[in-house]
């Protein structure tokens, strides 16, 4: 006989728990009747932690232990025939964000760790053994332990207008521990599931839309927001009669899993070694768990997840990760240094200055986010309509993606505007540069425009490396002046570094967070240095790279040197992706800035000007030179190649160095904004916890500056 979920954790003791839920914000499980068309009657369980939903539920000790009391109530009624089916959904806009990783990160134990694995299988299998159909109506948000109530439920539909679905634990450094690595696979297929589980939150946390997950197979049934939970309701009644029929094309059957599953995970692991190395651990105990899940009981499924995510949250990984999620949750939404708010003016129209790629982006972003009137300008009247019909055109992309609905794409396009009069500027609030990265070039645009804005109106400037201070010497209110540097691509990267000089007023400062934050940004405060934070370090590594090619170490073999530091691409590949040109402009500014701590190299303007300088393969990763590359650095490159193991310790200890001379100049108030500056703006992995935590933990920082950033030195993965 099967052996039931509430068996299999029968006997477990869960009251050590209640020592982690001290100050857990309780996502309560209130209960109310739902007649149904039929007469039938279904209990509805409504999460909810008493917020706005700016704090989303989420699923600590002290919840799932009032969830378990629910659910027990609801068994007993259910076996009593006073209720013919269970419903769950949530707050408004919110199902459940997952676990409560507050309280998680206090384990300090593996037996805590497995009682919070156990518990949230304990609690969320109850969904299936209730005696009566459960139904997941998920209205909103659901991310890790939310997507689970889901899946521990019989039916499941979703609201059309859902923030996001994801399963994002080995983004965290852990795996999906309530059943998700389980049942999912089970339920809509292992590619689907490796999608999920694996590949999205390796892909910088992808997230789903409803609309996705609904065509995955996760979902049985999607609705419009205007009548969700109603329309829900109807359609369960309809399952209860059985007049609607629930169909799962996506669930395996027995050919996928003796013939397309194995081969699914053989080539799941070939790319993951192929891209992040055999380190991470999170990843790979994920896909020992989708590999396992394609045969055995659901109970035997839970059990393995117990251990595994017992010895993922003891581990080091994690506690780098919760790190890094700390300062991307918390000090990101709260800026060090940012002014009142209430000093910010008022922007009802932006104007960007240009009207190349790089501008356009930016006129997009600020349409979309803000929706107030945007002016684009250029030398010319036909740069300025290349501009907008790149605009107009990606406002397209969206309203045909679904991402926007026609009435709003119609006003979008309408809110933007084009012209070669500068005088249309007068009424502009917020003014951002996107011209050529030469300061003289950007004094005589700012100069102009200073003539025709208002005396409160905010300059900014998009610059990567150059002086915000220099670039305002000319003005006459430089005090106006902010640098507000976005990262490619625009619309992706969350990062915005916002620069201020000795001049710059707390109104001009507030009005650029106020701005940046409109647009879905994270903004980080530096100071008026070479490179600010982002530009500065990946200069070191770029350097770095470009110092051993020039000694004679194959490309190819500097990539893979650089592996162990974890960023998303190797410096050559992150070199192409953001343009020869601007990598030798930043490159310049530094050695130039610091001589002594800087490579630069004349051959790489040579290169700047190739249309194309490296090969790469299918996966975006760098081969080789081309030829036409070859043939100009022949003669160059020296016959010194260094070791994988030099290069390493060389950008190890050139950034720690850099780290540490940056603290010192008051670049950033402290270390952990340099780690949010890299982890948004560069891809530095979670697992890391930010370049300080690695470098401490390689003895990077010690022998580069004799000391740690962080006392204690926080765990985390090594090389």
């Amino acid at each position: 006989m099967t052996k039931t979920i509430s068996a299999q954790y029968a006997d477990v003791d869960f009251t050590p728990l209640d020592a982690f839920s001290a100050g857990e914000v309780v996502t309560h499980s209130p209960v109310r009747d739902v007649r149904l068309p039929s007469g039938k009657v279904l209990a509805l369980i409504t999460l909810d932690n008493g917020r706005d939903h700016r704090r989303p539920n989420t699923l600590g000790p002290a919840t799932l232990k009032e969830l378990h009391a629910t659910l027990t109530g609801l068994k007993d009624r259910a076996a009593a025939g006073e209720i013919q089916a269970v419903g769950i959904t949530g707050k408004q806009y919110i199902l459940a964000a997952g676990a409560d990783l507050s309280d998680i990160s206090k384990v300090d134990s593996r037996e805590s760790a497995k009682l919070i694995a156990q518990r949230g299988h304990q609690v969320l299998g109850m969904l299936g053994e209730l005696g009566v159909p459960s139904f997941a109506f998920v209205n909103g948000l659901a991310l890790g332990g939310g997507v689970e109530i889901a899946l521990n439920s019989t039916y499941r539909t979703v609201d059309a207008s859902a923030a996001a679905i994801a399963l994002p634990e080995v983004f965290l450094g852990i795996i999906p521990g309530w059943g998700g690595s389980t049942l999912l696979p089970n339920l809509i297929g292992i590619e689907n599931a490796l999608e999920v589980v694996i590949s999205n939150p390796l892909k910088q946390n992808r997230t789903l839309k409803p609309k996705q997950a609904f065509e995955y197979g996760m979902f049985d049934a999607i609705f419009a927001p205007a009548n969700f939970l109603e329309d829900s309701l109807r359609w369960a009644d309809g399952v209860l009669a059985g007049s609607v029929k629930v169909e799962r094309k996506n669930q395996p059957g027995k050919i996928e899993r003796t013939v397309k599953w194995p081969v699914a995970i053989k080539m799941a692991r070939g790319m993951l070694e192929s891209k992040i190395g055999t380190e991470p651990r999170s990843p790979y105990a994920a896909l020992e768990l989708l590999e396992a899940a394609r045969s055995g009981s659901i109970a035997d499924g839970f059990a393995r997840e117990d251990e595994a995510l017992a010895d993922l949250v003891t581990g080091d990984q994690f506690a780098a990760s919760m790190y890094a999620f700390d300062l991307v949750q918390k000090r990101a939404k709260r800026p060090v240094g940012a002014p009142d708010k209430e000093l910010a003016r008022a922007v009802t129209k932006v104007g960007v200055i240009g009207a190349g790629l790089m501008a356009s982006q930016f006129a997009l972003l600020f349409v979309r986010k803000l929706q107030v009137p945007v002016l684009i300008t250029d030398l010319d009247q036909a740069r300025v309509d290349k501009g907008l019909a790149y605009i107009r055109d990606e406002i397209g992309k969206l309203e045909a993606k679904g991402r926007v609905d026609s009435d709003t794409a119609n006003k979008l396009r309408g809110l933007v505007h084009g012209t070669t009069d500068k005088s249309e500027y007068a009424d502009c609030d917020f003014v951002i540069e996107a011209v050529f990265e030469e300061t003289s070039v950007k004094q005589q645009v700012f100069g102009e425009i200073e003539q025709i804005i208002a005396e409160d109106a905010i300059l900014a400037t998009n610059t990567s490396s150059l002086s915000v201070e220099e670039i305002g010497a000319k003005l006459a209110h430089p005090e106006r002046l902010v640098g507000f540097h976005f990262f490619n691509p625009v619309a992706v990267m969350p990062l915005i570094e916002i620069v201020k000089t000795p001049q710059t007023t707390d109104a001009a400062l507030s009005t650029a967070f106020v701005v940046a934050k409109g647009l879905g940004k994270n903004a980080v405060l530096t100071a008026d240095a070479p490179g600010f934070v982002v530009n500065r370090l990946l200069a070191k590594v770029m350097g770095e790279a470009a110092r051993a090619v020039y000694e004679g170490t194959p490309v190819t073999a500097v990539e893979k040197a650089f592996a162990p530091l974890g960023l998303p691409m190797g410096p050559f590949q992150l070199i192409d992706l953001v343009g020869w040109k601007v990598a030798a402009h930043v490159q310049d500014t530094m050695a130039h800035a610091f001589p002594d701590r800087f490579y630069a190299n004349e051959n790489f303007h040579a290169l700047a000007e190739l249309p194309a300088v490296v090969e790469k393969d299918k996966g975006g990763r760098v081969t080789g030179w081309t030829k036409q590359a070859e043939k100009l650095l022949k003669g160059a490159v020296g016959s010194t190649p260094a070791d994988a193991a030099t290069i390493l310790q060389r950008v190890q200890d050139g950034l720690a160095q850099e780290i540490r001379l940056m603290l010192d100049e008051g670049v950033v108030p402290e270390v952990e904004d340099i780690d949010l500056c890299l982890i948004l703006g560069a891809g530095w992995p979670f697992i890391d916890g930010g370049a300080s935590v690695y470098l401490d933990r390689e003895g990077a920082a010690q022998r580069a500056t004799g000391d740690t950033f962080h006392h204690p030195v926080i765990r985390g993965v090594s090389s």
